[in-house]
């Protein structure tokens, strides 16, 4: 070959080994290094570029999405690492990590994060089902929520003596007598075990232990160190075991007949399904009130399922409580029920002695609808209409809202809302530009401390317009909380131009009550 052909021919060969170098046809391909997975506190820092590699290498892990600004995330961050910990002490498989939302928006994208914090469990490296953790906010809880997840989440019973330790071990235990390990209601029993964490669970197919404890069929039993001392709920033959059922009998049996109210005990009263309560407010501190404990629990057992009996200690951190019904602590000692699906507060007509006698009547007339509901009402301020914003109550509300004469707009408020908070100066600045306009009224009302027949408010703020003429026509506001649009709305007869609908979400979500039971989120 001609040498001036051969130099540029090898230059060209050596460049395409260069350019394709990696393996022949019949050789294996190199896998890419692991990405290194760093870590804070024990817990693993992911991103788009690491995760891949942290769920090969973790069979088992718990991701919590989060923002920077969220102070939810700011909460659950001391129990997230005590968590991560707990775990690492007990040499579990289950990991933690962590990842930035608003820095990794692919991610946040990918797994369909919509708020902070979200968390999700992944499980022998599935990227693509992940389980979203529904377990409680600290560190004990979120540990127990994955050990629940890893191992078995009853303990199998074979003898009386391990059937007498585990029920010896914890004031709840839940044992299911089962004939058959391998029936589906074993499956139904074992999962509902993963999710109750302040129970304890055993199962066991031996049939000494059926004899031990009086059964012959298929029965769950909740064993408890308190009031009865035991429930049984028997399997239906024919139907089998309701997980539904099952998770509502053994919520409502391991609670005491008489709860305490604290915030230990709040999501569960609030979770309980029993929409009736009986609310007896004390000073504990005082002996006399104590007695009176002795016949509100005399008077419980009957109204088991029907009627939740809880004690709200005045003299504890309970002062909202108190709000919500109307009450001031030296009201005590005095009894409230109320229904927490209509909201209905009911008072004993007589002040309410408290013995097992009277709560007994009381509870019947209630449930017998012998007793008018009250509303709760502040007073007519003095000076209700003195400022631009005027301030109406349950006493005052009907005169002013439907006033044939005036165009009326109202803020139905809560004292400790943000979004409340946040509106107040663009509502102020409202009501200083319409103070001239005759038939322009611009209101507020304070929806904790009065309540209006017929005019539930379930969340804050929640703004509505009530136009002049008759007919008592309601029309409520959806759009963005400034001064701009709400003069638009107002110049535009109670609705927005066509180009701004009024029923454009644009505004954040009204804040619902501190008595929801949801887990706190923010929205991104």
């Amino acid at each position: 070959m001609d040498g001036q052909f051969l130099l540029p021919l090898l230059l060209l060969l050596g460049a395409s080994v260069l350019w394709g170098q990696g393996p022949g046809p019949g050789e294996p391909e190199e896998e890419p290094p692991e990405e290194e997975v760093p870590e804070e506190d024990g817990i693993l820092v992911l991103s788009q570029r690491n995760l891949g590699s942290a769920l090969r290498k973790h069979r088992s892990l718990l991701v919590q999405f989060y923002a920077p600004w969220c102070g939810h995330c700011k909460a659950l961050a001391p129990e997230y690492s005590k968590a991560a910990a707990l775990l690492a002490a007990q040499s579990a498989e289950a990991r933690l990590a962590k990842v930035d939302g608003p820095a990794e928006a692919e991610l946040t994208k990918e797994f369909a994060v919509t708020e902070y914090p979200t968390l999700k469990f992944f499980r022998d490296g599935n990227r693509t089902h992940p389980e979203e953790y529904s377990g409680p906010r600290e560190a004990d809880g979120i540990a127990e929520w994955l050990r629940r997840r890893l191992g078995p989440s009853a303990t199998q019973l074979e003898d009386e003596e391990g059937a007498q330790a585990l029920i010896d071990s914890r004031d709840v235990v839940v044992i299911g007598f089962f004939q058959d390990l391998q029936d589906e209601d074993v499956a139904t029993f074992l999962a509902l075990a993963q999710d109750a964490l302040d129970m304890t669970f055993g199962l066991t197919d031996q049939p000494k232990l059926f004899q031990k404890f009086g059964l012959t069929k298929d029965t769950v039993v909740l064993f408890k160190k308190f009031d009865e001392g035991r429930a049984d709920f028997p399997v239906d033959e024919e139907l089998g075991l309701d997980q539904g059922d099952l998770s509502h009998f053994l919520l409502m049996h391991s609670m005491h007949l008489v709860t305490e109210f604290n915030s230990q005990t709040s999501p569960k009263i609030f979770a309980a399904r029993i929409l009736n309560h009986l609310l007896l407010f004390v000073n504990q501190t005082l002996a006399q009130h104590r007695e009176l404990l002795v016949g509100f629990g005399e008077a419980a057992p009957p109204f088991r399922g029907q009627v939740l009996f809880v004690v709200v200690d005045v003299g504890a951190d309970n002062d909202h409580v108190l709000q919500y019904f109307g009450l001031k602590a030296e009201e005590a000692p005095t009894l409230r029920f109320i229904n927490i699906e209509t909201t209905k507060k009911y008072a004993p007509a007589d002040g309410g002695s408290v013995t097992a006698a009277s709560i007994t009547t009381f509870c019947h007339a209630v449930l017998g609808g012998h007793v008018k509901p009250y509303l709760l009402s502040q007073e007519v301020p003095p000076d209700w209409d003195q400022r631009p914003v005027k301030t109406l109550v349950g006493k005052n509300f009907e005169q002013v809202a439907f006033d044939e004469t005036k165009n009326v707009f109202i803020k139905f408020y809560a004292p400790w809302c943000t979004h409340c908070k946040d509106m107040a100066a663009a509502w102020e600045a409202l009501a200083e530009k319409y103070k001239d306009h005759e038939d322009i009224i611009i209101a507020e009302l304070d929806a904790t401390a009065n309540e209006l027949e017929g005019f539930p408010v379930h969340g804050f703020p929640t703004l509505k317009y009530f136009p002049a003429g008759p007919g008592r026509k309601v029309i409520e506001y959806k759009s963005t909380r400034d001064l701009e649009t709400f003069s638009k709305f107002l110049d535009n007869g109670g609705k927005l131009p066509a180009e701004e609908p009024a029923g454009e979400p644009t505004a954040p979500d009204p804040e619902t009550p501190a008595n929801s039971t949801t887990e706190p989120k923010e929205e991104l």
